[in-house]
């Protein structure tokens, strides 16, 4: 019996994994790295212990360390969560051979699912579809297009698309050195990339009883650099036929490698509804709140249930209901390539509405590091159909209050109500298709009665003469310049700057904003009257920066004067940094002096679990180069200077 068990795992799914040990009367025990020491889920165990540095090399992939931790606290199992070492089998034969309990899969499953091209060996012997795979050395170009991707992890590292035969050897080069920086081993295999295709997978939970249950099946196809974005229960649009096929191979894989615990079944689905095997994770994933909902199962409570060696509750399944559809909240821009964002979370609150779950690691007045992957919270909605899950989830994200670096919010409920994915037209190439139109702000009269609320709210801050409640009595005003006062705001969406002006009067407040009248202003609320509707507007204030929240959107603004931005300090050319992270590597042959084309990648960058690519802005020639292969720097730090080839003097 499992009485403590330590989670070898940080952020939302410790918190996720500790809340079904609440539930269990199981004491919990968290690791934490230096970076993650104010962390909410060392807050939410009742022990933690300490695993010295930042960097997760040094902290949470340091399996000895935990191992230890786990000795150390007297739990007596360790779960690993998602990521790092949870599909590692050198950490869970460790654990076992501590003693402790090991909440997972068998050793020997996970070494045989850990190379992804041994487990299609073993997959195409179970009979699961594939495939054929491409010899990168004698790839033609009725080949292409190709997808190169890691053979030893996941999490879209090491994964390139291949479409021009030239391109081939560069990408075949960072593909392997992607995948030795995270996995360690630069193992890097081919297959031919289907265009329009869907990720489709099924969740499988297994005993050592010989007991196989199939859970439905999902569907993830919304991705971003091969990472999922939004995944729903049950995948949409597949016919009896295909779901069958779909759970007879995954129960087929789980059996093969005499499984264990949860795991996952990927595949990629064609367009004309052919199913091929892509990989098995032999973990929790990210996405299982969707199965959880759908089948009214606490998967983490299973898999407890399973180590413990009990069977599963009955030989099959209970049966599914309704929809489920997840969303990942990513402190992130999609609108200037995904980059990630750190800095202080001001607050993050989601709608306690029924039907809407929020899993996070983050609460408000918490701090976004640069170490570790930017998803801030898991928002899941179920509901009776797939129509109401996808509208209750979209209204729950539009509604809530998230304050501080850029998310991907936006993008989220544009993407839910977007009509490809209301729908179901799914393939993993909807962002390359729909991104730009999801990014562009068209709503420029509400981002100027949000900017109307926020110049109005500051008045009301300003007032010497205010109700209780805070709400301010402009008539009541003495010594008032009567001259209309001007106030400058830019928008962070699109940088475009607006100005508002506004006098006080005898009935109160008159703003310049044509049609728009004051309701009633207070300094966190105010109510304006435009076109005969009436709208509130929430308005929270920290330093410059003002958040300007509806009931059917969220606005950012700083008041101007703003402070210089890095790029108007520096010379034309200049290559700054776009986030704090590490220099990985640099192009072939790159020295001051080096000619440069456009567009030419220079400096590879990592942050927050991705690499980010540093392009030359123009021709030219590289006359400074700052940055060196492990070097860590701040945002706005110079790493180079390209001199525009029309910019040099000429002999």
């Amino acid at each position: 019996m499992i009485t403590t068990l330590l989670v070898a795992n940080r952020g939302e799914i410790a918190c996720r994994i500790f809340r079904t040990c609440r539930a269990l009367g199981i004491t919990t025990v968290a690791v934490y790295s230096d970076a993650d020491a104010g962390a909410l889920h060392v807050r939410e165990a009742d022990t933690a212990v300490r695993l010295p540095g930042a960097a997760p090399s040094d902290t949470y992939l340091r399996g000895d360390l935990v191992v230890a931790a786990a000795l150390a606290a007297g739990a007596d199992a360790v779960h690993p969560g998602y990521g790092f070492l949870s599909e590692n089998a050198g950490f869970a034969a460790a654990v076992q051979d501590a003693g402790l309990t090991w909440v997972g899969p068998p050793v020997k499953a996970i070494e045989l699912m850990a190379s992804k091209t041994r487990a299609k060996e073993l997959m195409a012997a179970a009979g699961v579809p594939l495939l054929a795979p491409v010899d990168p050395a004698a790839v033609r170009a009725e080949d292409l297009p190709l997808l190169l991707k890691a053979a030893a992890g996941g999490g879209g590292r090491g994964m390139r698309i291949v479409r021009e035969l030239g391109d081939l050897p560069g990408e075949l080069t960072a593909a392997a050195a992607e995948a030795l920086s995270a996995f360690g081993d630069g193992e890097v295999f081919a297959e031919p990339y289907v265009e329009r295709g869907r990720h489709v997978e099924v969740q499988i939970m297994a005993d050592e009883h010989d007991g196989v249950w199939a859970l439905g099946t999902r569907d993830c196809s919304l991705q971003r650099r091969h990472q999922k974005v939004i995944e729903e229960a049950p995948a949409p649009g597949l016919d009896d036929e295909l779901r069958d096929r779909l759970h007879d191979a995954a129960t087929a894989a789980a059996r093969a490698v005499g499984y264990r615990g949860a795991g996952t079944v990927e595949f990629l689905v064609t367009a004309d509804g052919r199913p091929y095997f892509l990989e098995m994770n032999t973990r929790l994933q990210v996405e299982h709140p969707v199965t959880e909902a759908v089948f009214g199962l606490d998967l983490v409570a299973l898999q407890l249930r399973v180590a413990e060696g009990d069977p599963l509750p009955s030989a099959v399944p209970p049966q599914p209901t309704g929809h489920a559809v997840e969303a990942r909240l990513y402190a992130e821009d999609p609108a200037r390539d995904w980059q990630p964002q750190t800095g202080a979370l001001l607050s993050l609150d989601v709608p306690d509405e029924p039907g809407v779950r929020l899993d996070t690691g983050y609460t408000g007045g918490d701090t976004i590091g640069v170490h570790y992957d930017p998803m801030l919270a898991k928002v899941i909605a179920h509901a009776p159909t797939r129509t109401e899950a996808v509208r209750l989830l979209a209204r729950a994200l539009e509604r809530a209050r998230i304050h501080g670096p850029v998310t991907n919010r936006d993008l989220l409920v544009r993407s839910l109500r977007h009509p490809d994915f209301v729908a179901a037209r799914l393939d993993t190439g909807f962002y390359d298709r729909h991104l730009a139109a999801l990014t562009t702000e068209a709503d420029e009269s509400g981002r100027r009665l949000a900017a109307t609320a926020a110049a109005v709210a500051e008045a009301a801050r300003n007032a010497t003469s205010a109700t209780a409640g805070g709400f301010a009595r402009f008539g009541a005003w003495r010594n008032l310049p009567s001259q209309p006062q001007l106030r400058r705001y830019r928008s962070e969406s699109d940088g475009r700057e607006h100005e508002i002006t506004y006098r006080p009067t005898r009935d109160g407040l008159a703003v310049g904003t044509e049609g728009v009248r004051v309701v009633s202003a207070g300094r966190a609320r105010v109510t304006l009257e435009s076109a005969g509707v009436t709208r509130h507007f929430d308005i929270l204030r920290r330093d410059d920066r003002l958040y300007v929240d509806t009931a059917t959107g969220s606005y950012t603004f700083t008041a101007l004067p703003r402070f210089t931005d890095p790029t108007e300090r520096t010379e034309p050319g200049s290559l700054l940094a776009p986030m704090p992270g590490t220099v990985v590597r640099l192009a072939d042959g790159l020295v001051a002096g080096a000619a440069v084309e456009a567009g030419q990648p220079l400096i590879w960058l990592e942050a927050m679990k991705m690499e980010h690519r540093i392009l030359a802005p123009a021709s030219g020639t590289l006359t400074a180069l700052h940055a060196a292969p492990g070097l860590q720097v701040e945002v706005g730090a110079l790493l180079a200077v390209v001199t525009d080839a029309q910019e040099e003097p000429t002999a």
